[in-house]
């Protein structure tokens, strides 16, 4: 592996005597793990039906370690489920420093494509406010995909920069977590275009980005709340500096940990955390939405929801066209940010009928509805509806959702003995095992 020349000389300043084990690291291959989605299934029952050994994160409660040689987690459709995401270890070590606690108020200012996102819905389950923002429109596609996978109702989706949200959420969260576009000298390991794209300019840019983003999400803090800055990158310009120079500017900001994990000392790539408590007031213009009644709009999803499902949702609605969402609790003004969604899309409201969405039956648990069918996850079944075919079960009972291991996947609509197919055409795909 060609390292650039610059990043080892400034690495061999930072290790000194252990510089050398940092370069062996390099000859071993990179460390791959799973998060286990604990809204969807407990941690113990996923070991037990993973083909595979797994040894436990010892920094991330919900991680495991496996061996990609021996094992491919992401063909499992678990994972298509939402039951656990594929996550590098080290990155894991960035959401329990934030203590998230369940009713919070959490901004993830940098998600895509979702890791820590998708980690804090695990720590919310299903209260609070996520605000997972994402700049880059490319990349805010697959952090909607993650998020509407994990079952999300209680988040928003936003496409813009620090300085838009700023607008918006001044002093309004209980927790920050800025994971910080970086020159990715730890995604190194794992990444040839990693090396090729690195320079030190690249260093000097993110340096200069990195700075307003983490003032821009300190201010957005209520006082007493957290701001966790993490990078996957070495360089001290980007990681000490960024804090050091952050805490000589806010006198009242109390940095509290500032940690390094290296990839010759643990088993991961290499990540840096900081923690930051606010110790200021903020004002706070935040207000809530005032929703209409729709009532009498909502008679189709009523209907649907009496015949199918065995819970009633409650909160404030909200129609787009034909489609309805189900707004998160106290759901803040957003109007002046761009947004990719706010809260649960349910489904459709056609003419004298609803239709369920995909998001809605990722979100729905098995005892939620009244129609589950239940398929190991390497039965024909599930390799059948998964790439789009029809299942033979002998009943007609309607609106039915498809699940693996317990796990809601899709909605298939059954009549004739066999469930028609409502698997997402865009997500169908063939199992190998």
């Amino acid at each position: 592996m060609n390292l650039p020349e610059r990043f080892l000389n400034d690495v061999k300043e930072l290790l000194g005597d252990e510089f050398d084990d940092f370069i062996k690291s390099y000859e071993q291959k990179k460390t791959t793990a799973i998060r286990v989605n604990t809204m969807k299934m407990e941690k113990d029952r996923l070991k037990g039906l993973l083909d595979c050994n797994t040894e436990d994160i010892p920094w991330a409660e919900e991680g495991l370690y496996y061996d990609e040689d021996e094992y491919k987690p992401g063909r499992n459709p678990l994972h298509d489920a939402g039951a656990y995401y594929l996550q590098e270890p080290s990155a894991m070590s960035v959401v329990p420093k934030a203590d998230i606690q369940e009713g919070d108020r959490v901004l993830d200012m940098c998600a895509a494509p979702g890791g820590k996102s998708t980690y804090i819905l695990s720590k919310l389950n299903n209260t609070g406010l996520l605000v997972s923002n994402e700049i880059n429109a490319t990349r805010i596609k697959a952090l909607g995909e993650n998020l509407e996978r994990f079952g999300a109702a209680n988040a928003i989706i936003t496409n813009t920069d620090s300085k838009g949200l700023l607008k918006v959420f001044e002093g309004y969260f209980d927790k920050v977590i800025i994971d910080a576009p970086c020159s990715g000298e730890g995604m190194f390991r794992k990444d040839q275009v990693a090396i090729d794209d690195w320079s030190y300019a690249k260093v000097i840019e993110c340096r200069d980005i990195q700075h307003e983003i983490i003032r821009d999400g300190y201010k957005m803090l209520k006082n007493g709340g957290t701001l966790v800055y993490s990078t996957c990158t070495f360089a001290k310009e980007e990681d000490e500096d960024i804090i050091d120079g952050f805490a000589e500017e806010f006198e009242n900001a109390e940095v509290v940990l500032k940690e390094r994990l290296w990839p010759h000392k643990v088993k991961g790539e290499g990540h840096f955390v900081a923690k930051i408590i606010k110790h200021e007031e903020e004002d706070c213009s935040v207000k809530p939405v005032k929703f209409k009644k729709l009532d009498k709009e909502l008679k189709d999803f009523r209907d649907f929801e009496k015949k199918f499902l065995n819970i009633k949702l409650d909160g404030d609605f909200f129609i787009r066209g034909e489609n309805l969402y189900l707004m998160p609790k106290d759901s803040p003004d957003t109007k002046k940010i761009k947004l990719l969604r706010q809260g649960l899309h349910l489904g459709e409201l056609k003419k004298n009928r609803f239709e369920p969405s995909h998001a809605l039956a990722h979100y729905l648990k098995k005892e939620d509805v009244k129609n589950f069918a239940d398929f190991k996850f390497n039965s024909d079944e599930i390799k059948a509806y998964m790439s789009g075919d029809v299942i033979s079960t002998g009943e007609s009972r309607g609106w039915i959702i498809v699940g693996v291991e317990g796990v809601s996947l899709g909605w298939g609509k059954e009549s004739g003995g066999v469930i028609k197919n409502r698997y997402p055409k865009g997500l169908r795909r063939k199992i190998q095992l």
